[in-house]
């Protein structure tokens, strides 16, 4: 064997190596689950946000588990917190709104074309869509601070109007202290 190409095995296997042994821990990460969020930026598509009232926590929606969903970010702790309940695989949710404490969510979700108006309640973990059978274009919705009432734009009577909703005096408002 010449002398180059004693040189050459010794330059190349080496290299080879370490770029098959790289190429198999990419291939590894492949296949794992992406981890849990943990910043409030990612590599993924972060867009719609909105603060709360107090300023302690950011609602946006996020792509960053493969499909668009509503998270809640607590700027004071900075961890994100869980909203069980909220989002579906099988809905696209978008606009998020906060009332003061971010007890209440409101947002726009839907898997028809046509989203409707929800709200999610922290405290029961639970969504109740506002807008069911509503027959018309929903966009832009805004909590006020206690959670009571809704506004956002509609296309009902051939242009863009403002309504608002309200949830009654019997529900549990977000109060200032908690």
């Amino acid at each position: 064997m010449s002398p180059a190409i004693v040189v050459m095995k010794r330059l190349l296997l080496p290299s080879l190596g370490a770029v098959l042994v790289g190429l198999g821990g990419l291939l590894g990460a492949c296949d794992q689950n992406p981890p849990a969020p943990s910043s409030i930026n990612s590599r993924y598509t972060d867009e719609q946000p909105a603060l709360s009232g107090n300023g302690q926590f950011v609602a946006f929606v996020s792509s960053r588990n493969g499909i668009s969903q509503v998270l809640l970010y607590d700027l004071k702790a900075r961890q994100f917190t869980p909203l069980p309940g909220l989002n579906s695989t099988m809905t696209i949710a978008q606009n998020p709104s906060l009332s003061r404490n971010a007890r209440y969510v409101a947002y726009l979700a839907g898997n028809q074309g046509k989203p409707d108006l929800f709200i999610y309640d922290r405290v029961t973990q639970r969504s109740e869509v506002l807008t069911s059978g509503y027959r018309h274009v929903i966009r832009s919705p805004s909590l006020s601070p206690d959670g009571r009432y809704l506004v956002f734009e509609t296309d009902r009577r051939g242009q863009w109007d403002i309504e608002v909703i309200d949830r009654g005096a019997a529900i549990e408002l977000d109060k200032p202290e908690g």
